[in-house]
Order: structure tokens, then sequence, then C-alpha cells
């Protein structure tokens, strides 16, 4: 067993960086850290969704938006069941941070509704891939590894559908 001046000196020669990056990967394989940030990111979603359909113009925009409507709903629904049978909180609404997001596009329509739009669920659903497939494979609650393993290929499916409709309406 290593000492303290001994673990000291490990970080020390290892920086700052090896120690966010151990201690990084062990909150992505916290269950119930996972499910409280995929629950407000679901309803994100939805709420963006719904949006989208009102704000959108492309088709390609409005046929993400009712996919994100249909498929997160159907997935924050699961996920309160799993959480309600291990006692986990999850919260009720979005962050200030997706407020703040979803407020912002809430004054754009059109073209440039679309483009934001589009460019945000590229980014969001690249973290969400990861964080998923994270979950699936490490995370320390199996039923909640399991809905993580079950919703990534959904998951997947919505970010080639961003990138796409992104390539559509000329995002970034």
């Amino acid at each position: 067993m290593m000492d303290m001046k001994q673990l000291a000196r490990i970080f020390g020669c290892l920086g700052l960086g090896a120690l966010v990056l151990i201690f990084g990967c062990s909150t992505a394989k916290d269950s119930a850290k996972f499910a409280a940030k995929a629950a407000q990111g679901g309803l994100t979603e939805v709420q963006l969704g719904q949006l989208a359909l009102k704000n959108g113009a492309d088709p390609a925009v409005k046929e993400f938006g009712q996919r994100m409507v249909v498929d997160h709903s159907r997935a924050n629904s699961e996920l309160k069941t799993i959480a309600a049978q291990k006692n986990l909180q999850l919260p009720a609404e979005v962050s200030s941070d997706q407020k703040s997001m979803i407020d912002k596009l809430a004054k754009l329509s059109g073209a440039d509704f679309d483009k934001e739009y589009m460019s945000d669920m590229v980014k969001d659903h690249e973290e969400d891939v990861a964080d998923f497939k994270t979950q699936s494979q490490d995370g320390d609650t199996p039923e909640i590894k399991a809905f993580a393993g079950k919703t990534l290929p959904t998951l997947q499916s919505h970010l080639d559908m961003a990138r796409e409709a992104a390539r559509k309406v000329g995002a970034k």
C-alpha cells in the first residue's frame, strides 16, 4: 500500500490533468448522477423538439423535432420507472443552462432557428452518446446500466439524423 508521500509524488508527476481524468471517469460511472443528467437532458429534448415543430422551417428539422418528442418522452417515462424502483430522485425540470438555451432558441424562427437548433443537437447528441456508452459499459447500477445500453442505439440514430439535418440546413 502506498503512503501519502508516494501518492503525492505520483500525482505530481502525472499532473492535474490525470487527476481530473481519473476522478472524471468515476463520476461518469455513477448511475444516480447519470440518471439525473439523462432525465434533465430528456426533458430538454422534448421541449426543444416541440419548439422545432413550431419554429422550424425545414422539413428535416421538423421531422427531427418530432422524433425528439416521441423518443425522449418514451425514454423519460422508462427512466422514471427505474428511478422509482431504485428510490432515486430525478429532476422534474430543466436546469438553468438548459432553460437559457430553450429561451434563446424560442426567439428564433425559420432558417435561423434551424441552423442554431441543429448545431446544438449535434453537439448535445455527441455528448449523450458518449455518456450513455460509458454508463452502459461501466455504470454501477445494473438497471440504469441496462437502460443506457438499450437507449444508446436510439441516441446514435438521433446523432446521425442530427448531422444529416444540420448538413442540409447549413448548420456548423
